[in-house]
């Protein structure tokens, strides 16, 4: 065939959306071949680049696809009308163009049209035909039809039989106009001359050119017959559901034969069949019962035409058409097809953005092949109709990952058959994060408590913090906001990792000397920009019993030269003799002091208050042998381990210093025989020595007395400890004394006294060291008075 010869017109119509772009082509053209321009015929030429045109794929087999480049629509696949439409006169092929940016369905309609690409065909290739002898001229003899699945001219046209002298040909048509040929008998027959003749039947089409399909005709000279077969009707019209099972019944022929014997013996056989129905009916020969022997399904035939044939036992024949409609029944549920899916999609969609776009068909007929389509219930996601069975899933609320990071949508489409028909498809939906979380830490307040003198490196403290973002925006990194803690940088004191949020000393901490400090850290996430917050941490140093007690008085620097504490004579049991005073750096528990006596000679000549620290008589001294008594104190205090000082006491029974001289004359004598006259020489002047700065001392005390109240020291209680407040929670106890703090103390040396008064605080005091009080004695009722700095 001539293709160059054919000259094709496309009529392109542009339409709205509703209205489809329409285009006509010949069938059988080449692949490759341009039928049109979507761009231009859509207007969107210029856009092409973006709108990214495609086909809608709603079966496997393509016939068409789009160029992107230039938008020509071109032939993909071979189309054969008689394929595809088979006897349709009209013949179209629907399809779909989806464009995106903005997203938008445009339908196509292309109409094929008829070339001559097929010969005429027959049912046989040898048609048999007995006439009897006694056949008239004029008797006509119906032959098998050729049948042309072109359309117009292109299909059969008419018949033409070879030459011959004893027959011809007459075209004749059917009720429909369908051709169909007899063969006339011209001249008698005469068996005894001829038997037998062989003809050839051509059917021609009308095409240009045209072409042609051939038949053999054997004909057989018969004895007389004289009756055809007759059927109850020329043609049969049979409805049947497609749901029918197979060997269901679709119709009983009874042709009948006038004739007797084997003249009247009729068979049935299909005439003309294709082979795709021989698979569906078969025909009983001797009761002529059509039966189903497959299964019907309307989407693929809705009609089928059968040509049955009856001949006689004398090979006379006749023919019928039996018609069968195919009913359609509900047995097509919807289909669901996702033409365009966008996810995941950013939480910070707005509203009413396109997230899918879903087509819906039915391949069944009428009110079973309509289809209504839904979303099930959700609040986030609607579904919105568009056009030609199209639907828009569009978000209808602001989206939050945080509150649900993904949804399966479930679609429900429903046909309206009777019992309708459900399909559901679900589009699973991811949702994408965006930075819209600020870090939240664990705590509003974090509080650690640590011990004083822990080593440099050590972890302190675990800041956390959580983002309810993901990935990047979720990933934190710490950081301490810089402050100064006295002028010094916080980083000095802790540090931190960025990963984990650990915080490290920098330092050992000593309780004396640092509290409690506080400072920020803040959590910053990794998102784009980036978000954070800060949590307050408070660091507070737990005391440790690292300080033992300080003895303030006596001063334990005079164990070198003895301090002399004088008992008189007359005292008696319960007499104070005097007051060790200690304190100790430390706090809480750590300060809380006891007093015992360590060394004492007569374990009942002395006793010591265990929380007060005065030493008292136990007993009458009038008996004592010895004026001079050795005292050792320990001061211990309430850590564990505990710690403890001692201070060594010299107790001299007399009434004044002269007193005692020839007894401490004796025992140096006593104790060291062999000291030389530079001994006592040393002795002496240091004894002189003594008393001009005793004498110089209490001068000056007796010049501050007058102008400074003592307050009364009074008695210890057992329990009563001094008290202050620190900024940390009651979860550690701290009665240390702050530091740096000072006091004047006031201390007898009349053991007739039995007080020891404590002078109020004296501010912005030098931090010196204390006065030495070493070897100082005065006489009676005179009191020594020195400052405590600590």
């Amino acid at each position: 065939m001539e293709w160059q010869v054919i000259s094709l017109c496309f009529t392109v119509y542009y339409v709205t959306a509703s209205s489809p772009l329409q285009y006509t082509i010949l069938e059988e053209m080449k692949i490759n071949s341009v039928v049109g321009n979507i761009g231009k015929d859509l207007g969107i030429n210029q856009d092409l680049a973006i709108r990214n045109l495609r086909i809608a794929a709603h079966s496997n087999r393509k016939f068409f696809n789009i160029n992107s480049e230039n938008g020509n629509l071109y032939i993909t696949d071979r189309i054969d009308r008689e394929d595809l439409c088979k006897s349709e006169l009209i013949c179209f092929l629907d399809f779909e163009i989806l464009a995106d940016n903005p997203l938008n369905v445009y339908p196509v309609k292309v109409q094929i049209q008829d070339i001559n690409d097929n010969p005429p065909r027959f049912s046989k290739d040898v048609f048999e035909i007995g006439i009897s002898e006694s056949a008239s001229p004029g008797a006509q003899f119906l032959l098998g039809n050729a049948k042309d699945p072109d359309l117009g001219t292109n299909s059969l046209q008419n018949y033409v039989l070879s030459h011959n002298y004893h027959f011809s040909l007459d075209n004749k048509s059917d009720f429909e106009g369908l051709g169909y040929p007899e063969l006339i008998l011209e001249r008698s027959l005469d068996r005894e001359k001829q038997q037998k003749y062989e003809l050839i039947l051509t059917a021609s089409d009308g095409g240009k050119p045209a072409k042609t399909g051939t038949a053999i005709i054997r004909i057989e000279v018969l004895d007389f017959n004289d009756n055809y077969p007759v059927f109850q009707q020329k043609i049969y019209k049979i409805s049947l559901s497609e749901d029918s099972p197979s060997g269901s019944l679709v119709l009983h022929l009874n042709a009948t034969d006038k004739d007797e014997g084997s003249n009247a013996e009729i068979n049935y056989s299909f005439s003309h069949i294709p082979e795709n129905e021989l698979d569906i009916f078969t025909l009983d020969s001797q009761t002529g019962v059509i039966r189903t022997t497959g299964e019907l399904d309307y989407e693929k035939t809705k009609i089928y035409e059968l040509s049955v044939e009856a001949k006689d036992g004398g090979g006379l024949a006749a023919q019928s058409t039996v018609i069968v409609q195919v009913v359609d029944v509900n047995d097509n549920a919807p289909e669901i097809l996702l033409s365009s899916l966008s996810t995941p999609i950013p939480e910070d969609t707005t509203l009413g953005t396109n997230v899918a776009l879903i087509h819906v068909k039915d391949l069944d007929s009428g009110e079973n092949g309509k289809v209504t389509c839904k979303l099930a219930e959700t609040l986030d996601f609607k579904l919105l109709p568009s056009s030609n069975n199209y639907y828009k899933v569009v978000t209808a609320k602001y989206l939050d990952r945080e509150r649900k990071s993904s949804y399966n949508l479930t679609l429900e489409a429903e046909d309206e058959g009777s019992p309708s028909m459900i399909t559901k498809k679900t589009i699973h939906i991811i949702i994408s994060d965006v930075n819209d979380n600020e870090p939240i830490f664990d705590k509003l307040l974090y509080i650690s408590y640590i011990s004083e003198n822990i080593p440099a490196g050590s972890s302190i403290a675990n800041i956390h913090a959580s983002d309810l973002d993901d990935n990047d925006n979720a990933r934190l990194m710490y950081s301490i906001i810089n402050v100064n803690i006295e002028e010094i940088p916080v980083s000095s004191y802790v540090s931190i990792n960025s990963m984990t949020g650990v915080l490290y000393a920098q330092r050992s901490f000593d309780y004396e000397q640092l509290r409690e400090f506080q400072f920020q850290v803040m959590a910053k996430d990794s998102g784009s920009p980036p978000l954070s917050s800060n949590v307050t941490v408070r660091i507070c140093i737990i005391d440790k019993n690292d300080n033992a007690p300080k003895i303030l008085y006596p001063s334990p620097d005079t164990e070198g030269s003895p301090l002399f504490e004088f008992i008189p004579h007359s005292a008696e049991k319960g007499y104070l003799v005097t007051k060790v005073i200690a304190v100790d750096a430390d706090s809480g528990h750590n300060a809380w002091l006891s007093y015992h006596l360590l060394q004492v000679p007569d374990p009942t000549l002395f006793t010591i208050g265990q929380y007060t620290g005065e030493i008292r008589i136990g007993q009458d001294v009038q008996d004592l042998d010895s004026l001079r008594q050795k005292v050792v104190v320990m001061v211990k205090d309430n850590g564990v381990p505990s710690l403890s000082s001692t201070v060594t006491l010299s107790l001299v029974m007399a009434e004044n210093f002269q007193q005692i001289l020839p007894e401490i004359t004796r025992h140096s004598n006593n104790s060291d025989s062999s000291s030389s006259v530079t001994f006592y020489l040393v002795i002496a002047i240091a004894f002189i020595s003594m008393l001009f700065i005793v004498t110089v001392l209490g001068t000056v005390i007796y010049k501050c007395r007058k102008t400074i109240t003592p307050t009364t020291f009074g008695t210890y209680s057992r329990n009563v400890y001094p008290q202050f407040t620190l900024g940390c929670p009651s979860e550690i106890s701290d009665t240390s004394l702050p530091f740096p703090f000072s006091y004047d103390v006031c201390v007898t040396l009349d053991s007739k006294q039995n007080e020891i008064a404590y002078l109020k605080p004296v501010q912005n005091v030098p931090t010196d060291n204390l006065i030495d009080t070493e070897n100082a004695t005065l006489e009676n009722n005179t009191e020594v008075c020195f400052t405590l700095k600590f």
